[in-house]
């Protein structure tokens, strides 16, 4: 009889919070930001099919900045508006020397795998996963500076700097045990964006492979908070792609 009374006088949010009746969503809008996460969803596919369309069309002379175009101002424009932080770059020292010393790590661990695979897939009679962006023909200062600063700084901007920080947003408070799901999570969704970008954009089925390199950029921003390791693996990861590409063709 005690306890009846007593859950008779609680207070009605705590039966509101645990009782059956209790909406899911008014329960995940106190903890997830809603309106943050249906902005990054529609402005990840938005940015992908405006890709798709005018990235890759002949109208544009010449093309190879439109794409890079696309995604910066998807990233920026929003962010703008919300009066958001963006991610940082890096540069500072203490974050320059730890980025640095993850990229050496990630290189190591990850660009032998790399070079197994591709022989692996040309061994047993498969495409490649992704095409060249820009043929070796047109300089190989061109293309090299191409993948640094228009390739893996656009695409991180936007798939780690805008997707991945605005997932790691989404709860305001959160218990640290949880923290490390959390991360884990706005890792894999980033990657999954990162290669479904590839495979809309590029039309190939393969190209989901590279939701594999997708994680190690995923794993590079949350150890580092910052856009520097991301981009630099990106860049070496496309060169690297392209002088293995060659070599086993």
């Amino acid at each position: 009889m005690y306890i009846e009374n007593k859950l008779k006088i609680m207070h009605p949010a705590c039966r509101c919070r645990h009782g059956p009746s209790a909406p899911l969503f008014g329960i995940l809008s106190k903890r997830v930001n809603i309106s943050l996460l249906m902005e990054t969803a529609a402005v990840t596919i938005a940015a992908i099919l405006a890709i798709k369309v005018f990235g890759t069309s002949s109208i544009f002379k010449p093309t190879w900045f439109v794409a890079p175009g696309i995604l910066i101002a998807a990233a920026i424009v929003p962010t703008e508006i919300k009066r958001r932080d963006f991610a940082g770059i890096g540069f500072n020292n203490k974050k320059i020397s730890h980025s640095l010393a993850l990229l050496g790590w990630a290189c190591i661990a990850t660009f032998p795998a790399m070079f197994c695979g591709m022989w692996l897939m040309r061994y047993w009679g498969l495409e490649l996963p992704l095409r060249s962006v820009m043929p070796p023909a047109q300089g190989w200062f061109s293309w090299l500076l191409y993948q640094f600063m228009y390739v893996a700084v656009a695409e991180e901007v936007f798939f780690r700097g805008y997707v991945q920080n605005n997932i790691l947003r989404l709860t305001g408070s959160i218990q640290q045990e949880r923290l490390r799901l959390l991360q884990w999570i706005s890792i894999i969704i980033s990657a999954a964006c990162f290669a479904a970008a590839h495979t809309i954009v590029q039309g190939e089925i393969l190209s989901v492979l590279t939701f594999l390199p997708g994680l190690v950029l995923g794993w590079l921003f949350v150890r580092t908070r910052s856009l520097l390791a991301p981009i630099l693996f990106h860049g070496l990861a496309n060169v690297f792609y392209l002088f293995v590409a060659a070599m086993i063709v």
